[in-house]
């Protein structure tokens, strides 16, 4: 099986070559692509060296599975090309997110969807998808009516260019091109993406709007505030829920324990405020740290408490590798229900 990464050369692409080797996929023969300017590159994927190509380069190869982590641009423009030639797409850009005509996927929640003829699938939004893992278990236990998120997003959702920012600051020194308006280090900034009409960003509205598409239910209402953060290593997200009834602690956990993707990391003793072990997971931590979920691809989940002001509420933060099950291990697994369904 002919497999393109699209991108191969990025943060997310280098990720999504370790995911496949990771994970065993079925890769005869690797397609590293890249811009013009990157091709010629050499890449390394399954003990073997590989030598990156342009998207022209790759069509001619006629890849099977095409694998797109090179921005909203180059989805639009050659996602399409590879489609014609009976290529299966798998776009990490926000591009073909709420086309109508395209599936937007989190296998492990609406992996039935995808279809023979689905040439061109899309790939949440990494903090979308991180909250999904998270709350859908819920929904379905027990109906979310309203969700309140705020997002601690890491550096590396933005890329290199903002990881050579930060790093710049920290020395002291002032980065080539900076990705961010204003200072990250020793700073937040409310602030990802554009601002819209509405006073809100497009990374906010993402997470409304892609919440609705892959749930399949516009009921929920989702209100979402999404901040950088100077971290290098995850994604975290404070999330509070209302359900239609009342919950018990004990419900919420038995929703979550085995729900696929997640793990729940959550063991604080009152007297002392933590506790050496945890559900799970074999990291002895009472709830769950960006830190500690660097290359998981898990969404781990803690500080479940409930909210004493509604009468149906909870409270729960939840932390996950954005790189990892946020972008490259999601769209890995789309490649691999592509498989399971004798597509390609």
């Amino acid at each position: 099986m002919k497999v393109a990464v699209v991108g191969a050369t990025g943060l997310v692409g280098r990720n999504m070559l370790k995911v496949l080797q990771e994970r065993k996929f079925p890769v005869t023969e690797l397609i590293p692509v890249a811009s013009e300017k990157s091709a010629g590159l050499k890449v390394e994927f399954n003990g073997k060296e590989y030598t990156v190509c342009t998207p022209e380069q790759a069509i001619e190869k006629s890849p099977s599975i095409a694998i797109f982590s090179a921005g909203s641009d180059a989805s639009a423009e050659w996602a399409p090309k590879f489609a014609e030639c009976g290529c299966y797409v798998v776009d990490n850009s926000a591009y073909w997110r709420m086309d109508p005509t395209k599936k937007l996927v989190i296998p492990e929640i609406n992996g039935n969807v995808i279809e023979k003829g689905d040439y061109i699938i899309a790939n949440p939004n990494c903090s979308t998808i991180q909250m999904l893992i998270a709350i859908a278990p819920l929904h379905k236990a027990f109906k979310i009516k309203r969700v309140v998120v705020s997002t601690y997003q890491c550096i590396t959702g933005t890329g290199k260019k903002a990881v050579d920012q930060m790093e710049a600051e920290r020395g002291g020194k002032q980065a080539t091109v900076n990705a961010y308006p204003y200072q990250i280090d020793l700073n937040l900034l409310p602030h990802i993406d554009k601002f819209l009409d509405n006073g809100y960003t497009k990374e906010e509205m993402k997470m409304v709007n892609e919440t609705h598409k892959i749930m399949g239910d516009n009921t929920i209402r989702v209100s979402p505030t999404t901040v950088r953060v100077p971290v290098l290593g995850g994604h975290a997200e404070s999330i509070n829920l209302e359900f239609e009834k009342p919950v018990t602690l004990e419900e919420v956990y038995k929703a979550l324990e085995g729900a696929p993707g997640v793990v729940i990391q959550d063991n604080i003793i009152p007297e002392n405020g933590v506790q050496n072990s945890c559900i799970g997971d074999t990291v002895n931590l009472p709830y769950p740290m960006p830190l500690y979920t660097k290359d998981k691809d898990d969404v781990f989940v803690g500080r479940v408490r409930i909210d004493p002001t509604l009468e149906s509420g909870i409270n729960l933060w939840c932390v996950a590798d954005n790189l990892r099950k946020g972008a490259a291990t999601n769209a890995v697994q789309i490649a691999e229900l592509l498989v399971e369904k004798g597509l390609v």
